[in-house]
Formats: structure tokens, sequence, C-alpha cells
């Protein structure tokens, strides 16, 4: 066997085949499209054996664009589980034959309940499309395998049609990345849209401070307790003034400067940058990292200019966070 040559082979016949699902389906999507977007309850998927599997993933996809949606097994579904169904529902009913058992079983109480169905079959006379309040009509199809008994290009197909419905409604609801990032608080993208400098910064105990005036051995003292790199200055009101970092201080030693008899006032940068403690922590390593003078810590400010913690860019990173 040529494996190569198999393995190009299925790839053409499904994609063939999706070429074909598309020309099928655009004269027959837009209501499909419409009642999902209309429905005021939650988009049900429910499908048997594989087209369960492709139900389950559809159901999900809509979940995380912001579709409130759940996956019904057809066969839980006849011992009790319909009672999750309601009539402000759509039910998108998947079943290649349309004729498998689970689901047709489940239509006249589905019609009693009220929920709008939406069949989606490859058989535009079978039991589900005639049920269906909306049928979808795929083509018939050839499968990948080589028996053309296992189905591959038909769930390919209707999980492609799935994802064209999900991504669509997403889009006519305005869905945005933060809302993603609101149902993905543990992903990349949640935690860029999310994670915020307050979150991450050393506070408290663990902030590097020192009030104006004090002997510099005192600032090293702080800045050697704390670990961060860096000390705050503030001054008698107890807002940030100054920041010495280790680059100062090593650049205060090779002027010959005296640590023992000066103070923080002569080592401090006098215009510290400081992010406030809102600030998105991608936004605070952009600052960090993307101006004409980078920097690896940064005071963290309340809104009265007093500094409340310090954040290194590698607290940032940390957190999978990168611009």
């Amino acid at each position: 066997m040529d494996i190569c040559a198999e393995v190009k082979r299925v790839f053409e016949i499904e994609m063939g085949e999706l070429e074909r699902t598309l020309d099928a389906i655009l004269p027959q999507i837009t209501p499909v499209i419409e009642a999902v977007y209309a429905c005021r309850g939650r988009v049900v998927l429910c499908g048997m054996g594989k087209a369960g599997h492709v139900a389950r993933k559809i159901s999900a996809t809509m979940a995380s664009v912001g579709i409130p949606s759940y996956f019904l097994h057809p066969a839980e579904g006849l011992h009790g589980d319909l009672g999750i169904l309601c009539a402000e529902d759509v039910i998108l009913l998947i079943s290649n034959s349309g004729s498998t058992a689970e689901v047709c079983n489940l239509l006249p109480n589905i019609k009693m309940i009220g929920a709008k169905i939406i069949g989606i079959t490859s058989n535009a006379q079978s039991e589900i499309a005639q049920y269906a309040d909306i049928s979808l009509t795929l083509p018939a199809f050839q499968e990948a395998e080589r028996l053309n008994l296992a189905p591959t290009s038909s769930t390919t197909a209707q999980m492609a049609v799935g994802d064209a419905i999900a991504a669509v409604v997403s889009q006519m609801h305005g869905f945005r990345k933060e809302q993603f990032a609101l149902f993905h608080p543990a992903g990349a993208l949640g935690k860029k849209l999310l994670t915020r400098v307050g979150d991450i910064m050393h506070a408290d105990e663990q902030n590097a401070c020192i009030p104006a005036g004090s002997l510099l051995t005192d600032g090293i003292n702080e800045m050697t307790k704390k670990g961060l790199g860096a000390v705050s200055v503030v001054d008698a009101q107890g807002k940030l003034c100054g920041i010495i970092t280790d680059g100062d201080l090593r650049r205060a030693m090779q002027r010959g400067m005296d640590i023992y008899k000066n103070k923080v006032d002569d080592v401090m940068s006098q215009t510290p940058r400081s992010v406030p403690e809102e600030m998105l922590a991608v936004e605070a390593l952009k600052i960090m990292e993307k101006g004409e003078q980078k920097f690896s810590v940064v005071p963290v400010v309340d809104r009265q200019g007093r500094p409340v913690g310090m954040v290194r860019n590698h607290d940032i990173l940390q957190q999978n966070i990168f611009l």
C-alpha cells in the first residue's frame, strides 16, 4: 500500500464532499441561521453514534462563542432527560439517514414540548426531515473509508455545517473577544484579556518601598529584602516620587558615590514610570518592553498615586501572557 497516496485520497474525497455540501446548503441555510439567532432559550444538539459526537462538538463550539447550548443524548432523552427541553429552545437533530431510531422516538414528545426542530439529514424524505420545522438536507455522501461504510465524509460535513451556523450566529450577536475570554479564563486569550496588574503584583509586605530622605543603605536593604530589583520612593503624602533599580545603583557606584553618606533622593529616577492596578497585565508588559527605554520592573499605583505594589515582566510572562 502507498500510505501517502491513501492519505491524499481520503483528503481529496472529503474536500470534494465539503464542496458538494456547501453547494447543497447555501439555498437552504438562511432559515436555519435565523432560527438559531432568534432562539430565546437554548440551542440543543442531538444525535446518536458518530453524529452524536459531532453534535457534542457543535454544542461545545456554540457555548464557547456565546450561544447558550447543550447536548441531549437521545437514549437519555427517552428516559427523562427531555425534561431539560422547553418551548423556547431550538433543537438540531443530526442524522445522516434521517431515520435513527433513538432520535426518531423523541420527535412526538419534542413536538408536544413545543421546541423548534431543525433536522440535518441527507434524506429529505426521512422521518426527521418530514417532522422538522426546518429541514436542512445535505447531499448523499461518498465516505472516504474504502468500504464506503464508516462515517467519515458525512461527519466532516456535518461538523462544518455546525461550525458555520455557530460562527455566523455568533457574529450576528456581535460576540467580542472579551466575551470569548470570559468563557475561557484558563486559556491564553482569556488570561491576556482578563488578568490585571493588581492580580499578580507584589503587594503589602512584598512591596519594596521607602520614604524620600532615607539613607541609600536603607534603600539597598529594602531592595535586597524584597528581591524585586527595585524600590519605590514615596513623599510625605505616601505618593510615588521616585524609583531606584539595581541598574541605578550600579551606575551610582561606578561614579564613586558613597552609599553610606548619600540618600535615596541622590540616586532615584525622579520621573518614574508607573502603572495603575486596574491595567491589563498585557498592557503593562507593552509599556515595559515596547517603549524607547525598556525596563523589567514597574511600580503599581492606586488612584491617589500611592505605590501599592510592584510588578516585573517576569511575573507577567509566568502567567503565559505574551505580546
